[in-house]
């Protein structure tokens, strides 16, 4: 799942015909990154969450019920995103749009929204499709 950079906006403005300007950008990437943390916040709620991490270039949040176990998560977060790039790469599978693993008792959904990098992690008997439809 490669992590996608910001796409660059076209130069002007189509409702306005004016030039958007970097800080326009900038602007409407953190407005963006607020709504997927409003998102997430909701998401984090539900009895079967357990937390989430949301990653761009300019930031982090980690949310985890349990606090002790956050470097735990941004480890298997971090190695889960970096094989599943590796493995697209090697066997030319294009882009990944969300990774789910699942273990004996949790799985975890990594996907990517625009820069954002997110991943969830949860009760096995969570649906993972509900929670990554809630996302988008």
């Amino acid at each position: 799942m490669p992590r996608k950079r910001g796409r660059k906006k076209k130069s002007e403005n189509p409702e306005t015909e004016e030039p958007i300007t970097e800080s326009q950008d900038k602007q409407d990437k953190k407005e963006e990154t607020e709504e997927l943390k409003a998102k997430l916040e909701v998401i984090k709620d539900k009895p079967d969450v357990i937390g989430y991490i949301l990653r761009n270039s300019r930031s982090a949040t980690i949310d985890a019920k349990d606090p002790t176990k956050i470097i735990d998560y941004a480890l298997l977060s971090s190695s889960t995103i970096d094989i599943a790039e590796e493995l697209s790469n090697i066997f030319n599978l294009g882009e990944c749009n969300k990774i789910i693993v699942e273990g004996k008792n949790a799985k975890l959904l990594s996907i990517s929204i625009d820069e954002n990098s997110i991943s969830i992690f949860m009760d096995k008997k969570a649906d993972v499709e509900k929670i990554r439809k809630e996302l988008l």
